[in-house]
C-alpha cells in the first residue's frame, strides 16, 4: 500500500519515467515535466530520496537507483496494458475517435 501511495501522487510517475534513461539536472528536468512548479518538483524528488528511488549525482543531477529501475522496469508492464487498453476501447468507440481513459 505504501508503494501505490508513493505512486499515486501526483507527478510521481512522470519523473520516474523522466529518469527511466538518464540522469538530468533540477531544471532539465522541470521543463520535461510540462509546467510542474519548482516546490512540487523539489517535494516529490525529497520523497523519492527518501524511499530510495532516487538519488542526486553532483555531477549528472538526479537519476534512479537500482530499486528505482526496477519499479521502472515492473511500471513499463503497466505501460504495455494501458496501451492494449486505449486500443480496446478505440475499437469499442462506434465514431471511431479516441477515447482517453
Amino acid at each position: 500500500m505504501a508503494a501505490l501511495d508513493l505512486f499515486g501522487r501526483r507527478w510521481t510517475l512522470r519523473i520516474l519515467w523522466e529518469l527511466r534513461d538518464q540522469a538530468l539536472g533540477f531544471r532539465p528536468l522541470q521543463q520535461r515535466c510540462d509546467g510542474m512548479s519548482s516546490s512540487v518538483l523539489q517535494q516529490r524528488l525529497t520523497e523519492l530520496q527518501e524511499t530510495r528511488l532516487v538519488e542526486r549525482d553532483t555531477e549528472d543531477g538526479y537519476r534512479l537507483t537500482p530499486l528505482g529501475k526496477e519499479a521502472c522496469h515492473e511500471l513499463r508492464g503497466l505501460h504495455r496494458w494501458s496501451e492494449r487498453w486505449a486500443a480496446e476501447l478505440d475499437r469499442a468507440r462506434p465514431d471511431g475517435s479516441r477515447s482517453e481513459p
